[in-house]
C-alpha cells in the first residue's frame, strides 16, 4: 500500500506543453552546426594579405598596373618609346654615324624592359632591388644621353634634310619625356622616409661570464714523491 499523501499537500502541477513554434533540442543544434563552420578571412584591398600562388599574382598584376598608370609613369615612358621608335625609322633609310643608332637603340631596350617589368609586376618578385629608384636614375641617364644625341646629331652635320631634322627632333622629345618622368618619380618620393637603423642587424643577447659553460674540473691532487735516501747509507 503506497503511503497515503500529507494532509493540506498540494498535488504536483503538471509540466506545461511547448508552444507550438517551439523546436526540440536537436533541432536547435543541427541549426547551430552550420554557423560553427570557419569563415574565410577578409583580405585588406591595399596589402597582399594572406594571398599565395596564382591570386597573390593576379593581385600584384592589378596593384602594379593600377600604380604604373595612374602616376603618370605608364603615358611618359610609352611616348618616350614610341618618339625613338619613330626616329630610328627615319634614320634607317640614312647614313648617319653609328653611335647614334646605338643610343637610340639602347634606350628603345630599356625603356621596353622597364615598360614589361611593371605591366607584368615583376618588379614585385625581385625585392632586393630598389626599382623607383633605378627607374629614377635610367630616366636621369637616359635624358643625359638623349640630349647629348641631339647635339651630337647637329654638329655631325652641316646640312640637315626633313628625315634627319624630325629624327634629331623625336629624339629630342623623348629626352622631354623623359625629364618629365624624373619629376613624376621626385614626386613618389615625397613624404617619404627611410627608416632609422634599417638596415642594421639587431643586438645579440649578451652572455654572461659563464654562460654555456659549465664549470671547471678540479685537477686531481699531484701524488706525493718517496723521500730519497740519504747518501751513504744502504
Amino acid at each position: 500500500m503506497a503511503p497515503k499523501a500529507a494532509k493540506g499537500a498540494k498535488p504536483e502541477p503538471a509540466p506545461a506543453p511547448p508552444p507550438p513554434g517551439a523546436k526540440p533540442e536537436e533541432d536547435k543544434k543541427d541549426d547551430k552546426e552550420p554557423s560553427d563552420k570557419p569563415q574565410k578571412a577578409v583580405q585588406p584591398k591595399h596589402e597582399v594579405g594572406t594571398r599565395k600562388g596564382c591570386r597573390r599574382y593576379r593581385w600584384e598584376l592589378k596593384d602594379s598596373n593600377k600604380e604604373f598608370w595612374l602616376l603618370g609613369h605608364a603615358e611618359m615612358k610609352i611616348l618616350s618609346l614610341g618618339c625613338l621608335i619613330a626616329a630610328m625609322i627615319l634614320l634607317s633609310s640614312l647614313t648617319v654615324h653609328p653611335i647614334l643608332r646605338l643610343i637610340i637603340t639602347m634606350e628603345i631596350s630599356i625603356f621596353s624592359f622597364f615598360i614589361l617589368l611593371y605591366s607584368f609586376a615583376i618588379h614585385r618578385y625581385i625585392p632586393f632591388i630598389l626599382w623607383p629608384i633605378s627607374d629614377l636614375f635610367n630616366d636621369l641617364f637616359a635624358c643625359g644621353f638623349l640630349v647629348g644625341a641631339v647635339v651630337f646629331a647637329v654638329r655631325s652635320r652641316r646640312s640637315m634634310n626633313l628625315h634627319y631634322l624630325l629624327a634629331v627632333i623625336l629624339i629630342g622629345v623623348a629626352g622631354v619625356f623623359a625629364f618629365i618622368d624624373v619629376c613624376l618619380q621626385r614626386n613618389h618620393f615625397k613624404g617619404k622616409r627611410v627608416k632609422k637603423h634599417m638596415l642594421v642587424p639587431p643586438p645579440g643577447k649578451e652572455k654572461g661570464p659563464q654562460q654555456g659553460k659549465g664549470p671547471e674540473p678540479a685537477k686531481p691532487p699531484e701524488p706525493a714523491k718517496p723521500p730519497e735516501p740519504a747518501k751513504g747509507k744502504k
